[in-house]
């Protein structure tokens, strides 16, 4: 098996080293510039086995070539990326379902962080911070390491809004992100990676809600959503290692705006690249679901789950995203019964996160309660409220206790 699966990513690192070198060359013809670090080979084998989920094999591939860059703030940055999004995916938090309405902003959510990871994490990008900084004190125009540094702002930036939750501080450092790789495309337009962080920037202040703006003392922010979806498209069409990025952040944006079918339009050309990349495969599943279709998205689900028992075809799935997202879709169909039994194998998935286990008890239980299961009802509420008392959704539960679910 261990050399079927080395066999299988020969092959794909094989066809995807041949893409590259042609995108290479379309961006050359297109006048887009880039860290010539980005063209390596080491670099494009780390790349393949990221979006294929191989996390540990793409992050050993940036530690060797850390190795052998001292000093230069890219490949920190590099591998700075993939310790974070390995991190992410362990804790559930690369489903965008956990991003589509702002209740991921104002609720109480149960994290389980890994302390000597965030002190991997934190070390790393105060290193890549570090030596840009050297670098762009001996070239205040040196635009690779404006780049890794407004980068590695960035990535740390997320990983303390998406675990840690501490926005205020994150959002403070997105603006020196955003600051740097305005700098960037001011120095070079067409370093067109650097559109990433200014996309999101632009779009995230033009959609945050008045209220959390004043709550995390930046009321005067301003952005626009238009000119970020704007940049991220120009950075999904051109950009050389943040494009995947770039169209991801852009479906998830579509998503919220319930532009459906638009989302899953940009999902596919990512399905496409990467087929056997799963949170592809399940974002696409999850638009279909919110765009109302039904048992079309039942059975997109149902797919995944069918596809991971073969061979191979998927690095590490986590399973549970796909469970939930089964009850959801089957919630909507009003087949309550087999909700509650997705919902439950979610809850039940070894390795589930604590946040998505008590989304799912309280989402089984509701369900149960909707299916006049009431004793049933009662036993997930209970797992729920003990599997992250200070939560909100506990706060729910302990609601359901007390007066059964009817939908309202």
């Amino acid at each position: 098996m261990i050399v079927s699966i080395g066999k299988t990513f020969q092959s794909r690192t094989a066809l995807t080293l041949l893409l590259f070198l042609l995108a290479v060359l379309r961006a050359s013809a297109a006048g887009v510039h880039t860290n010539p670090l980005n063209f390596d080979p080491l670099v494009r084998e780390a790349s393949d086995r990221f979006y294929n989920l191989d996390f540990p094999g793409a992050v050993e591939r940036l530690q060797r070539f850390h190795q052998q860059h001292p000093g230069d703030p890219q490949p920190t940055a590099l591998l700075l990326n993939a310790e974070i999004f390995e991190e992410l995916y362990r804790l559930d938090l690369l489903d965008t379902t956990f991003y589509a309405n702002d209740g991921f902003l104002s609720g109480r959510h149960a994290t389980a962080e890994d302390p000597q990871a965030r002190d991997r994490i934190f070390a790393l990008a105060d290193e890549a911070v570090k030596e840009a900084d050297w670098r762009i004190g001996q070239n205040p125009k040196d635009v690779d390491a404006l780049f890794a540094r407004g980068w590695a702002r960035s990535l740390r930036c997320a990983y303390m809004a998406m675990v840690e939750r501490g926005f205020s501080s994150g959002f403070r450092l997105a603006v020196k992100a955003k600051d740097d790789e305005a700098r960037v495309l001011q120095l070079d337009p067409d370093y067109v990676d650097a559109k990433l962080v200014v996309g999101v920037y632009e779009y995230v202040v033009g959609a945050l809600p008045w209220p959390f703006k004043i709550l995390i003392g930046f009321a005067g922010m301003t952005g626009s959503k238009s000119k970020g979806l704007e940049m991220l498209t120009d950075d999904g069409n051109r950009g050389v290692i943040t494009s995947v990025e770039a169209r991801t952040v852009i479906a998830l944006f579509l998503r919220r705006e319930g532009r459906y079918k638009d989302a899953v339009q940009v999902v596919r050309t990512l399905k496409t690249q990467y087929p056997h990349d799963y949170l592809f495969c399940l974002e696409e599943a999850n638009l279909r679901k919110d765009a109302g279709e039904g048992m079309g998205a039942v059975d997109a689900y149902r797919q995944i789950l069918v596809d991971n028992a073969k061979p191979n075809y998927f690095f590490q799935a986590r399973l549970e995203l796909t469970y939930f997202g089964l009850g959801d879709a089957l919630r909507g169909q009003r087949h309550y019964a087999e909700a509650a039994q997705a919902y439950e194998q979610a809850a039940q998935t070894p390795g589930v996160s604590p946040e998505l286990k008590i989304r799912s008890l309280l989402s089984g239980g509701e369900c149960r309660d909707l299916n006049n299961e009431r004793p049933r009802a009662l036993t997930d509420y209970h797992s729920a409220i003990d599997a992250g008392p200070a939560t909100s959704r506990a706060d729910t539960a302990r609601k359901r206790l007390q007066n059964p679910y009817r939908g309202n």
